[in-house]
């Protein structure tokens, strides 16, 4: 029997993840284990998970079915790629309300993006990452 991942599944991989901070080298790692905590308070039926080399946050209750493609249970997850800024890459950011104007891009695969530069950063933004979070949340067909 295959395991699937758990960007698929739903099953939080809290261990993995923390294995995974443990061997990070990277300028903004405070930044990230802030942001890890502040999500995963956000809402129980959040979790987490490594997916393309990076933390990710799910949603982890039932779900309709769905191709695993889709990522129809994927809320946010970490770009690592730029060492001055951590960026984070809401997949359905589009279909979140926005009037804040936190989310950045307009691509049209529904993708948006949030950068923090520092956990001040993160903190002067939390109360519209929260509503953003919750909006996808509720977005997700259960």
């Amino acid at each position: 029997m295959k395991i699937l991942p758990s960007i698929t599944t739903g099953i939080s991989e809290t261990g993995k993840v923390n294995e995974f901070m443990a061997e990070l080298n990277y300028p903004l790692i405070d930044v990230i284990q802030y942001l890890r905590k502040y999500i995963l308070s956000i809402d129980k039926t959040i979790g987490e998970g490594i997916f393309y080399n990076a933390p990710v946050f799910f949603y982890t209750g039932t779900t309709k079915p769905f191709d695993p493609k889709s990522y129809k249970r994927y809320i946010v997850g970490c770009n690592l790629y730029k060492k001055d800024t951590l960026r984070m890459i809401f997949l359905r950011g589009a279909s979140a309300s926005d009037p804040t104007g936190l989310l950045d891009g307009d691509y049209k695969d529904g993708r948006r993006l949030v950068s923090f530069k520092s956990i001040d950063d993160v903190k002067s933004k939390e109360k519209e990452l929260k509503n953003i979070i919750q909006q996808l949340l509720k977005l997700v067909d259960k």
